[in-house]
């Protein structure tokens, strides 16, 4: 694999919009054309030159490609943006719309990610070290398409409105979350290791929300149902099973009524 690392050398004044920043974008590149590649600072387009020094060529394609971010990376936006394959290793904290729509490869963020990291997705990896911002998997604003494969995993908290309108993939968070969680849910599956704050699976339709610290309260719309034995991620227990969001439209499979479940380690 190929890796070309990009070494920042000047701070844009606004934030950079930096969609062309793909495996896919660089691969079959030599490091002079990566750094001709477009940004966007406001309403002005930059060369990827004016704020990082390109070290690297490209590989023959995107899944022989890894990009390497050195330096402040927290005036960033879109990141991995659609990308396809390969990787993204981000050496501090980044701004928003990390992997937005990605479909495939793997993104390692070793600080914080802010708000809508993985809008969208649909498959693919993005492991966070440090804390998530709000909308994680989740749609975009105005969009009822949140993240619909691939897996997020973060190694610290994450805001609010995580998974919202999701409808595949797996969202893994180890410590706490924000309000609204899997709100509108319809796919997929969200497991929190940490607590829980209020709201988590309003209006939910299928899918899993797994809480394996405490919830501070339980939406009206969930019914219990039973205690049952589960293992998820590599913890085994004892979980009380709800049933809905109650107040939510359902469909039917064989004549029976398909709710979502939300699952709190007792």
């Amino acid at each position: 694999m190929s890796t070309v690392t990009l070494v920042a050398k000047a701070k844009p004044q606004l934030f950079l919009e930096m969609e062309s920043v793909t495996p896919d974008a660089f691969a079959g590149k030599k490091a002079s054309d990566i750094a001709e590649l477009p940004v966007y600072e406001g309403n002005t387009t930059l060369r990827l030159a004016d704020f990082f020094e390109v070290r690297g060529d490209g590989g023959t394609t995107a899944a022989d490609t890894k990009i390497v971010i050195k330096g402040d990376a927290t005036r960033l936006k879109y990141v991995g943006m659609r990308m396809t394959a390969g990787e993204i290793e981000v050496e501090g904290s980044i701004d928003q719309y990390v992997g937005a729509w990605m479909e495939g490869g793997r993104i390692h963020v070793h600080g914080n990610t802010d708000a809508f990291t993985g809008v969208g997705m649909k498959g693919g990896e993005i492991l966070i070290d440090g804390n998530a911002g709000n909308y994680l998997g989740a749609a975009y604003r105005g969009d009822w398409r949140g993240m619909q494969g691939g897996r997020i995993h973060v190694k610290g908290n994450a805001g609010s409105d995580i998974g919202y309108y999701m409808n595949g993939g797996t969202i893994v968070v180890e410590g706490d979350v924000d309000v609204h969680v899997g709100s509108h849910m319809d796919g997929g599956r969200i497991v929190i290791k940490g607590n829980a704050k209020s709201k988590v699976g309003g209006q939910m339709v299928t899918g899993e929300i797994f809480i394996l610290g405490t919830l501070e309260v339980m939406m009206p719309g969930f019914i219990y149902r039973k205690d049952v034995d589960i293992e998820v991620e590599g913890v085994n227990g004892k979980f009380a099973l709800f049933e809905g969001d109650t107040a939510e439209r359902h469909p039917k499979k064989k004549g029976q009524t398909v709710y979502g479940r939300l699952y709190l380690k007792v």
